[in-house]
């Protein structure tokens, strides 16, 4: 059953979080360098939706932190700016790479990850009218291509386990201790996420 079963909308909770995802990497620039991205968006209607929405926001930067030492990524990421072809072209091309083996919780994860560092990529470049083009292109993106997939995987609620392994493998160079103290957190994380799911309905 998807989110919209139990009052949380999909789509709603999808594009408040790639929404969320850019605004954060963009919250050390100033301000008069970032368009507004609110009406661009849609505005989450429930505090439960607001909470999965926060919650995936971090299991999204944990997962899309390993797309930072991958060169092919980053060459594409830093070619969305002065790279040829046009820049949805180019977008395209990012995310042929995100999915080129299928769709996955943590693929839809690096791909709203990636939006945030090309949207911080526009802004770096001088081009930050581009910013609203990156969001648009992955809201439509998002709701055309992985939206249905969500919905028939159970909605966001569904992703918490598989975001959680992703994230956990990702930090499986730390030491053990740190390993286990991120296993009990995110453990937690997933735990309190269903609980409140399961009061709510």
């Amino acid at each position: 059953m998807a989110s919209e079963g139990n009052g949380m909308s999909d789509e709603r909770i999808g594009t408040a979080l790639i929404k969320q995802v850019i605004e954060e990497e963009l919250k050390d620039v100033p301000s008069e360098d970032v368009p507004p991205l609110t009406p661009l968006a849609v505005q989450l209607k429930t505090e439960q939706e607001e909470k999965v929405v926060n919650q995936l926001g971090i299991m999204i930067r944990i997962v899309g932190d390993k797309v930072k030492d991958d060169k092919e990524f980053q060459d594409a990421i830093d070619g969305m700016a002065c790279g040829p072809g046009s820049k949805w072209d180019r977008f395209k091309k990012v995310t042929d790479k995100v999915f080129e083996h299928g769709i996955t919780w943590e693929n839809i994860a690096v791909l709203f990850y990636v939006a945030g560092k090309l949207a911080l990529k526009m802004v770096e470049a001088h081009l930050p009218q581009s910013v609203r083009d990156v969001l648009m292109w992955t809201v439509d993106f998002f709701r055309n291509n992985l939206l249905g997939w969500i919905r028939d995987h159970g909605g966001w609620i569904n992703s918490f386990s598989d975001l959680a392994v992703a994230s956990v493998q990702h930090v499986s160079s730390f030491s053990s201790q740190s390993y286990g103290l991120i296993i009990i957190f995110i453990s937690g994380l997933a735990l309190g996420s269903f609980i409140t799911w399961r009061f709510t309905k």
